[in-house]
C-alpha cells in the first residue's frame, strides 16, 4: 500500500478531535492498510488516524516482538479501567527522538469495531494498555508531551522546530 506522512509536534493538526467512522468500508479498510505500513516503516508500536492528518477515529498497534500481530481499533472507547497507576517511558512518532515518563491506568478494557465493521471488547494491560491509551489521547487531540512540565513542553518544542529548520 502506501506509507503516509507523520504529522510532527507541534503541529496544529496534532490537536484535532478525530471524528466517529461512520460506515467501516473499504476506504476506511485502506486507511487501516497504509497506516500499518506506515507504523511499520517508521518504525513504531502504534498510530492514530490523527498523526496522518485523517481526523477520524482509527488506531493501529503491534507491540508483539515479531511485528506479526496488528491490532486495529476503529471508534475505539475505553469502558473500563483500573489497577495500579503505572509510568511508563514513553515516546511517539509524531515527537522523534523524545522519551519522557507518564503514568496512565495499569489496566483498561477498550470496545472497538474491526476491520469488519464488528464490535469487541479487549482487556489490556502493561505495554499494550499504554500504548491503547497513549494512541487515544491522539484521537483527542492531546499529544504525550501535554503530560509534562510547561518546561519540558517548551524546550521539546524548541527541539522540534530545530530539527525542522535542519531538514528544510
Amino acid at each position: 500500500m502506501a506509507v503516509l506522512d507523520i504529522l510532527r509536534y507541534p503541529d496544529a493538526r496534532l490537536h484535532k478531535v478525530a471524528s466517529p467512522v461512520a460506515t467501516v468500508d473499504d476506504r476506511i479498510r485502506r486507511l487501516v492498510q497504509d497506516m500499518a505500513d506506515t507504523m511499520y516503516a517508521a518504525p513504531g508500536i502504534g498510530l492514530a488516524a490523527t498523526q496522518v492528518d485523517v481526523h477520524e477515529r482509527v488506531i493501529v498497534i503491534d507491540t508483539s516482538e515479531t511485528k506479526d500481530d496488528l491490532l486495529v481499533l476503529i471508534n475505539p472507547e475505553i469502558v473500563a479501567s483500573g489497577g495500579e497507576k503505572k509510568t511508563y517511558e514513553e515516546g511517539c512518532l509524531s515527537v522523534p527522538g523524545i522519551y519522557d515518563d507518564v503514568e496512565r491506568a495499569g489496566r483498561i478494557t477498550v470496545r472497538a469495531l474491526d476491520v469488519r465493521g464488528e464490535t469487541f471488547e479487549l482487556e489490556a494491560e502493561g505495554l499494550l494498555a499504554v500504548c491503547i491509551q497513549h494512541e487515544m489521547d491522539h484521537l483527542q487531540g492531546k499529544v504525550f508531551v501535554q503530560y509534562l512540565s510547561r518546561l519540558k513542553q517548551s524546550r521539546i518544542k524548541s527541539k522540534m522546530a530545530k530539527l525542522d529548520r535542519q531538514a528544510a
